[in-house]
């Protein structure tokens, strides 16, 4: 067996431990977890609340020169897609299920249902346990939130390392300065709570660090290791370190109409949008920047936004540095990705919670940067996180793995969907999904791999991939897409023609509306989707 997991201990697992039954495909169990240098390692790194157009290497100008030669070494999606928010995204992500199916239909607050249970349900497995007895050493770092307590942490489903924060986004250079009274944030190492130093902490380099760290430790040996390094990065609140605030500081006194502009052009020159999709108009919750009165403050906002995204990128760079530096470079597949569009939360120029005259970026401050930049990271699409069109679902997929990917700097507009990610991993280290977990029966993964793509083929792709949160909902089969916001028509469109959606084609195919709302009914029923505002059961 691998290193660290003889035959009688990998047994006593597949008997009665993590999960009951796994057959993995064409490895019997002497050989599974034999770690004889062929199975990669896999390295899935994801942003928070950050925007389509944000990196370089997606349009944007923020300085992201790792995530540019991760880029330049392997392989972009343009039509990647996530589940519109944090929780739901990071459900689908670690299951290969819908949102719904995992038990996280919403956030981590218990609704009453089963499909809104608020943590991963018993009736899926992660990828760290599907790997974990596939052979693989299983190791986190970064925001978990698919379950605040205990017996829901990572290391509760499968992780044999973790270190991070457990809840949603939080202070990065105190976690006790929360946004408000009586919200808590809570750090875990492997299964304790954690308390970070008051001195020189900032979460995103601790993330960064400790993602090293493991890779120093865990990655020498034969035994393959999955890592999933999941940032809190840009999301609010705005807070970075002076010296990397001071890089951007009037850069953004151009105005996010400007910016919008000029991102939309770099992305039809690197080929990742078409000229025909009309960049979408301003959003109207916002106005032009010629308008806006506190230009120097707004300036500083998407400052500190930008000096958030560079530092992650640093991090990132330390990561795959260490890859090269164990030797594992050739054969470990890194995947990068955001977990939903940017976040339109405070209005128009943003909020300030604390109101003390703060600049933004300091301990005691606590900013967003609102829906009027959120709208520039989400060049060239319409509406934000929470939304399910394409503002708050694309968002870019970076895959690099030199042993596979051959075809280095290539863009695919091939479509996918988060639930791909674990299919992904399991067909890149030959196993097969499980059927049961503890003696309970698995839903069946809803993913397809990507591993086709990988290799340059076209990949049998999804009859349909659907969407719901907080009743906004979409379907899309192939082309096409209908979609609405809560409490909204339904809207259709032709992705083909019409990516940025401004031209509804509801009325002139209303056969297609029915077909589709069809499915996506069809689909819900099947997930336990609930209608929205949820109303607790009796």
């Amino acid at each position: 067996m691998g290193q660290g997991m003889n035959r009688r201990e990998f047994l006593r697992l597949a008997a009665g431990g993590v999960l009951g039954v796994f057959m993995p495909s064409g490895l019997s169990c002497e050989q599974a977890g034999a770690g004889e240098g062929k199975r990669p390692n896999i390295v899935l790194i994801m942003a928070d609340d950050m925007g389509f157009s944000d990196i370089g290497c997606y349009g944007g100008e923020v300085h992201t020169p790792n995530l540019d030669r991760l880029a330049s070494g392997g392989l972009r999606f343009t039509q990647f897609y996530n589940a519109a928010r944090c929780c739901p995204t990071r459900a689908s992500l670690l299951t290969g299920l819908y949102p719904h199916q995992a038990g996280i239909g919403h956030m981590v607050g218990n609704r009453g249902y089963p499909a809104y249970q608020g943590y991963l349900n018993d009736r899926c497995v992660t990828i760290a346990e599907a790997l974990k007895l596939g052979g693989y050493r299983t190791l986190m770092s970064g925001k978990w939130h698919v379950g605040e307590s205990r017996p829901h942490w990572p290391t509760d489903r499968g992780f044999d390392r973790s270190f991070g924060l457990i809840s949603g986004g939080a202070n990065y250079f105190d976690i006790t300065k929360a946004k408000a009274k009586g919200v808590r944030r809570q750090m875990a190492e492997d299964a304790e709570p954690y308390t970070p130093p008051k001195e020189g902490f900032y979460i995103t380099d601790a993330f960064s660090d400790r993602a090293v760290n493991f890779i120093d430790r865990y990655g020498h040996g034969e035994r393959p290791f999955f890592l999933y390094l999941a940032y809190t990065a840009p999301h609010w609140p705005l807070h970075a370190w002076p010296e990397d605030i001071a890089k951007y500081k009037g850069k953004y006194l151009k105005g996010w109409d400007r910016l919008r502009q000029e991102r939309y052009e770099r992305m039809v020159r690197m080929g990742l949008i078409r000229r025909k999709w009309k960049m979408s108009p301003r959003d109207r919750g916002t106005w032009a920047w010629a308008e806006e009165k506190n230009k120097e403050l707004m300036d500083a906002k998407m400052a500190v936004y930008a000096a958030q995204i560079e530092r992650m990128d640093y991090g990132i760079g330390q990561v795959l540095g260490k890859i090269r530096e164990v030797g594992a470079d050739e054969n470990t597949l890194v995947m990068f990705l955001a977990d939903n569009g940017g976040c339109a939360e405070g209005g128009p120029v943003g909020f300030d919670w604390r109101k003390n005259g703060l600049p933004p970026g300091g301990v005691d401050s606590y900013m967003s940067y609102g829906l009027s930049w959120a709208n520039a990271s989400n060049t060239p699409f319409r509406r934000f996180k929470h939304w399910v069109h394409e503002g708050g679902i694309a968002t870019p997929l970076i895959a690099r793995w030199p042993a596979v990917i051959k075809n280095a700097g290539a863009i695919t507009h091939q479509a996918g969907h988060i639930i791909d990610i674990m299919a992904t991993c399991l067909d890149a280290a030959g196993l097969e999904y499980p059927t049961e977990r503890g003696g309970v029966k698995i839903t069946p993964v809803e993913g397809r791999s990507l591993l086709a793509v990988f290799k340059g083929k076209e990949r049998a792709g999804h009859e349909a991939i659907y969407w719901e949160h907080e009743g906004n909902r979409a379907v899309r089969q192939g082309k096409w897409k209908l979609v609405a916001a809560h409490g909204g028509d339904w809207e259709l469109y032709d992705l083909e023609a019409d990516r940025t959606e401004l031209n509804d084609l509801a009325g002139e195919h209303p056969a297609m509306v029915e077909r589709l709302k069809g499915l996506y009914e069809k689909w819900a029923e099947r997930c336990g989707v609930q209608a929205w505002p949820i109303k607790r059961p009796k």
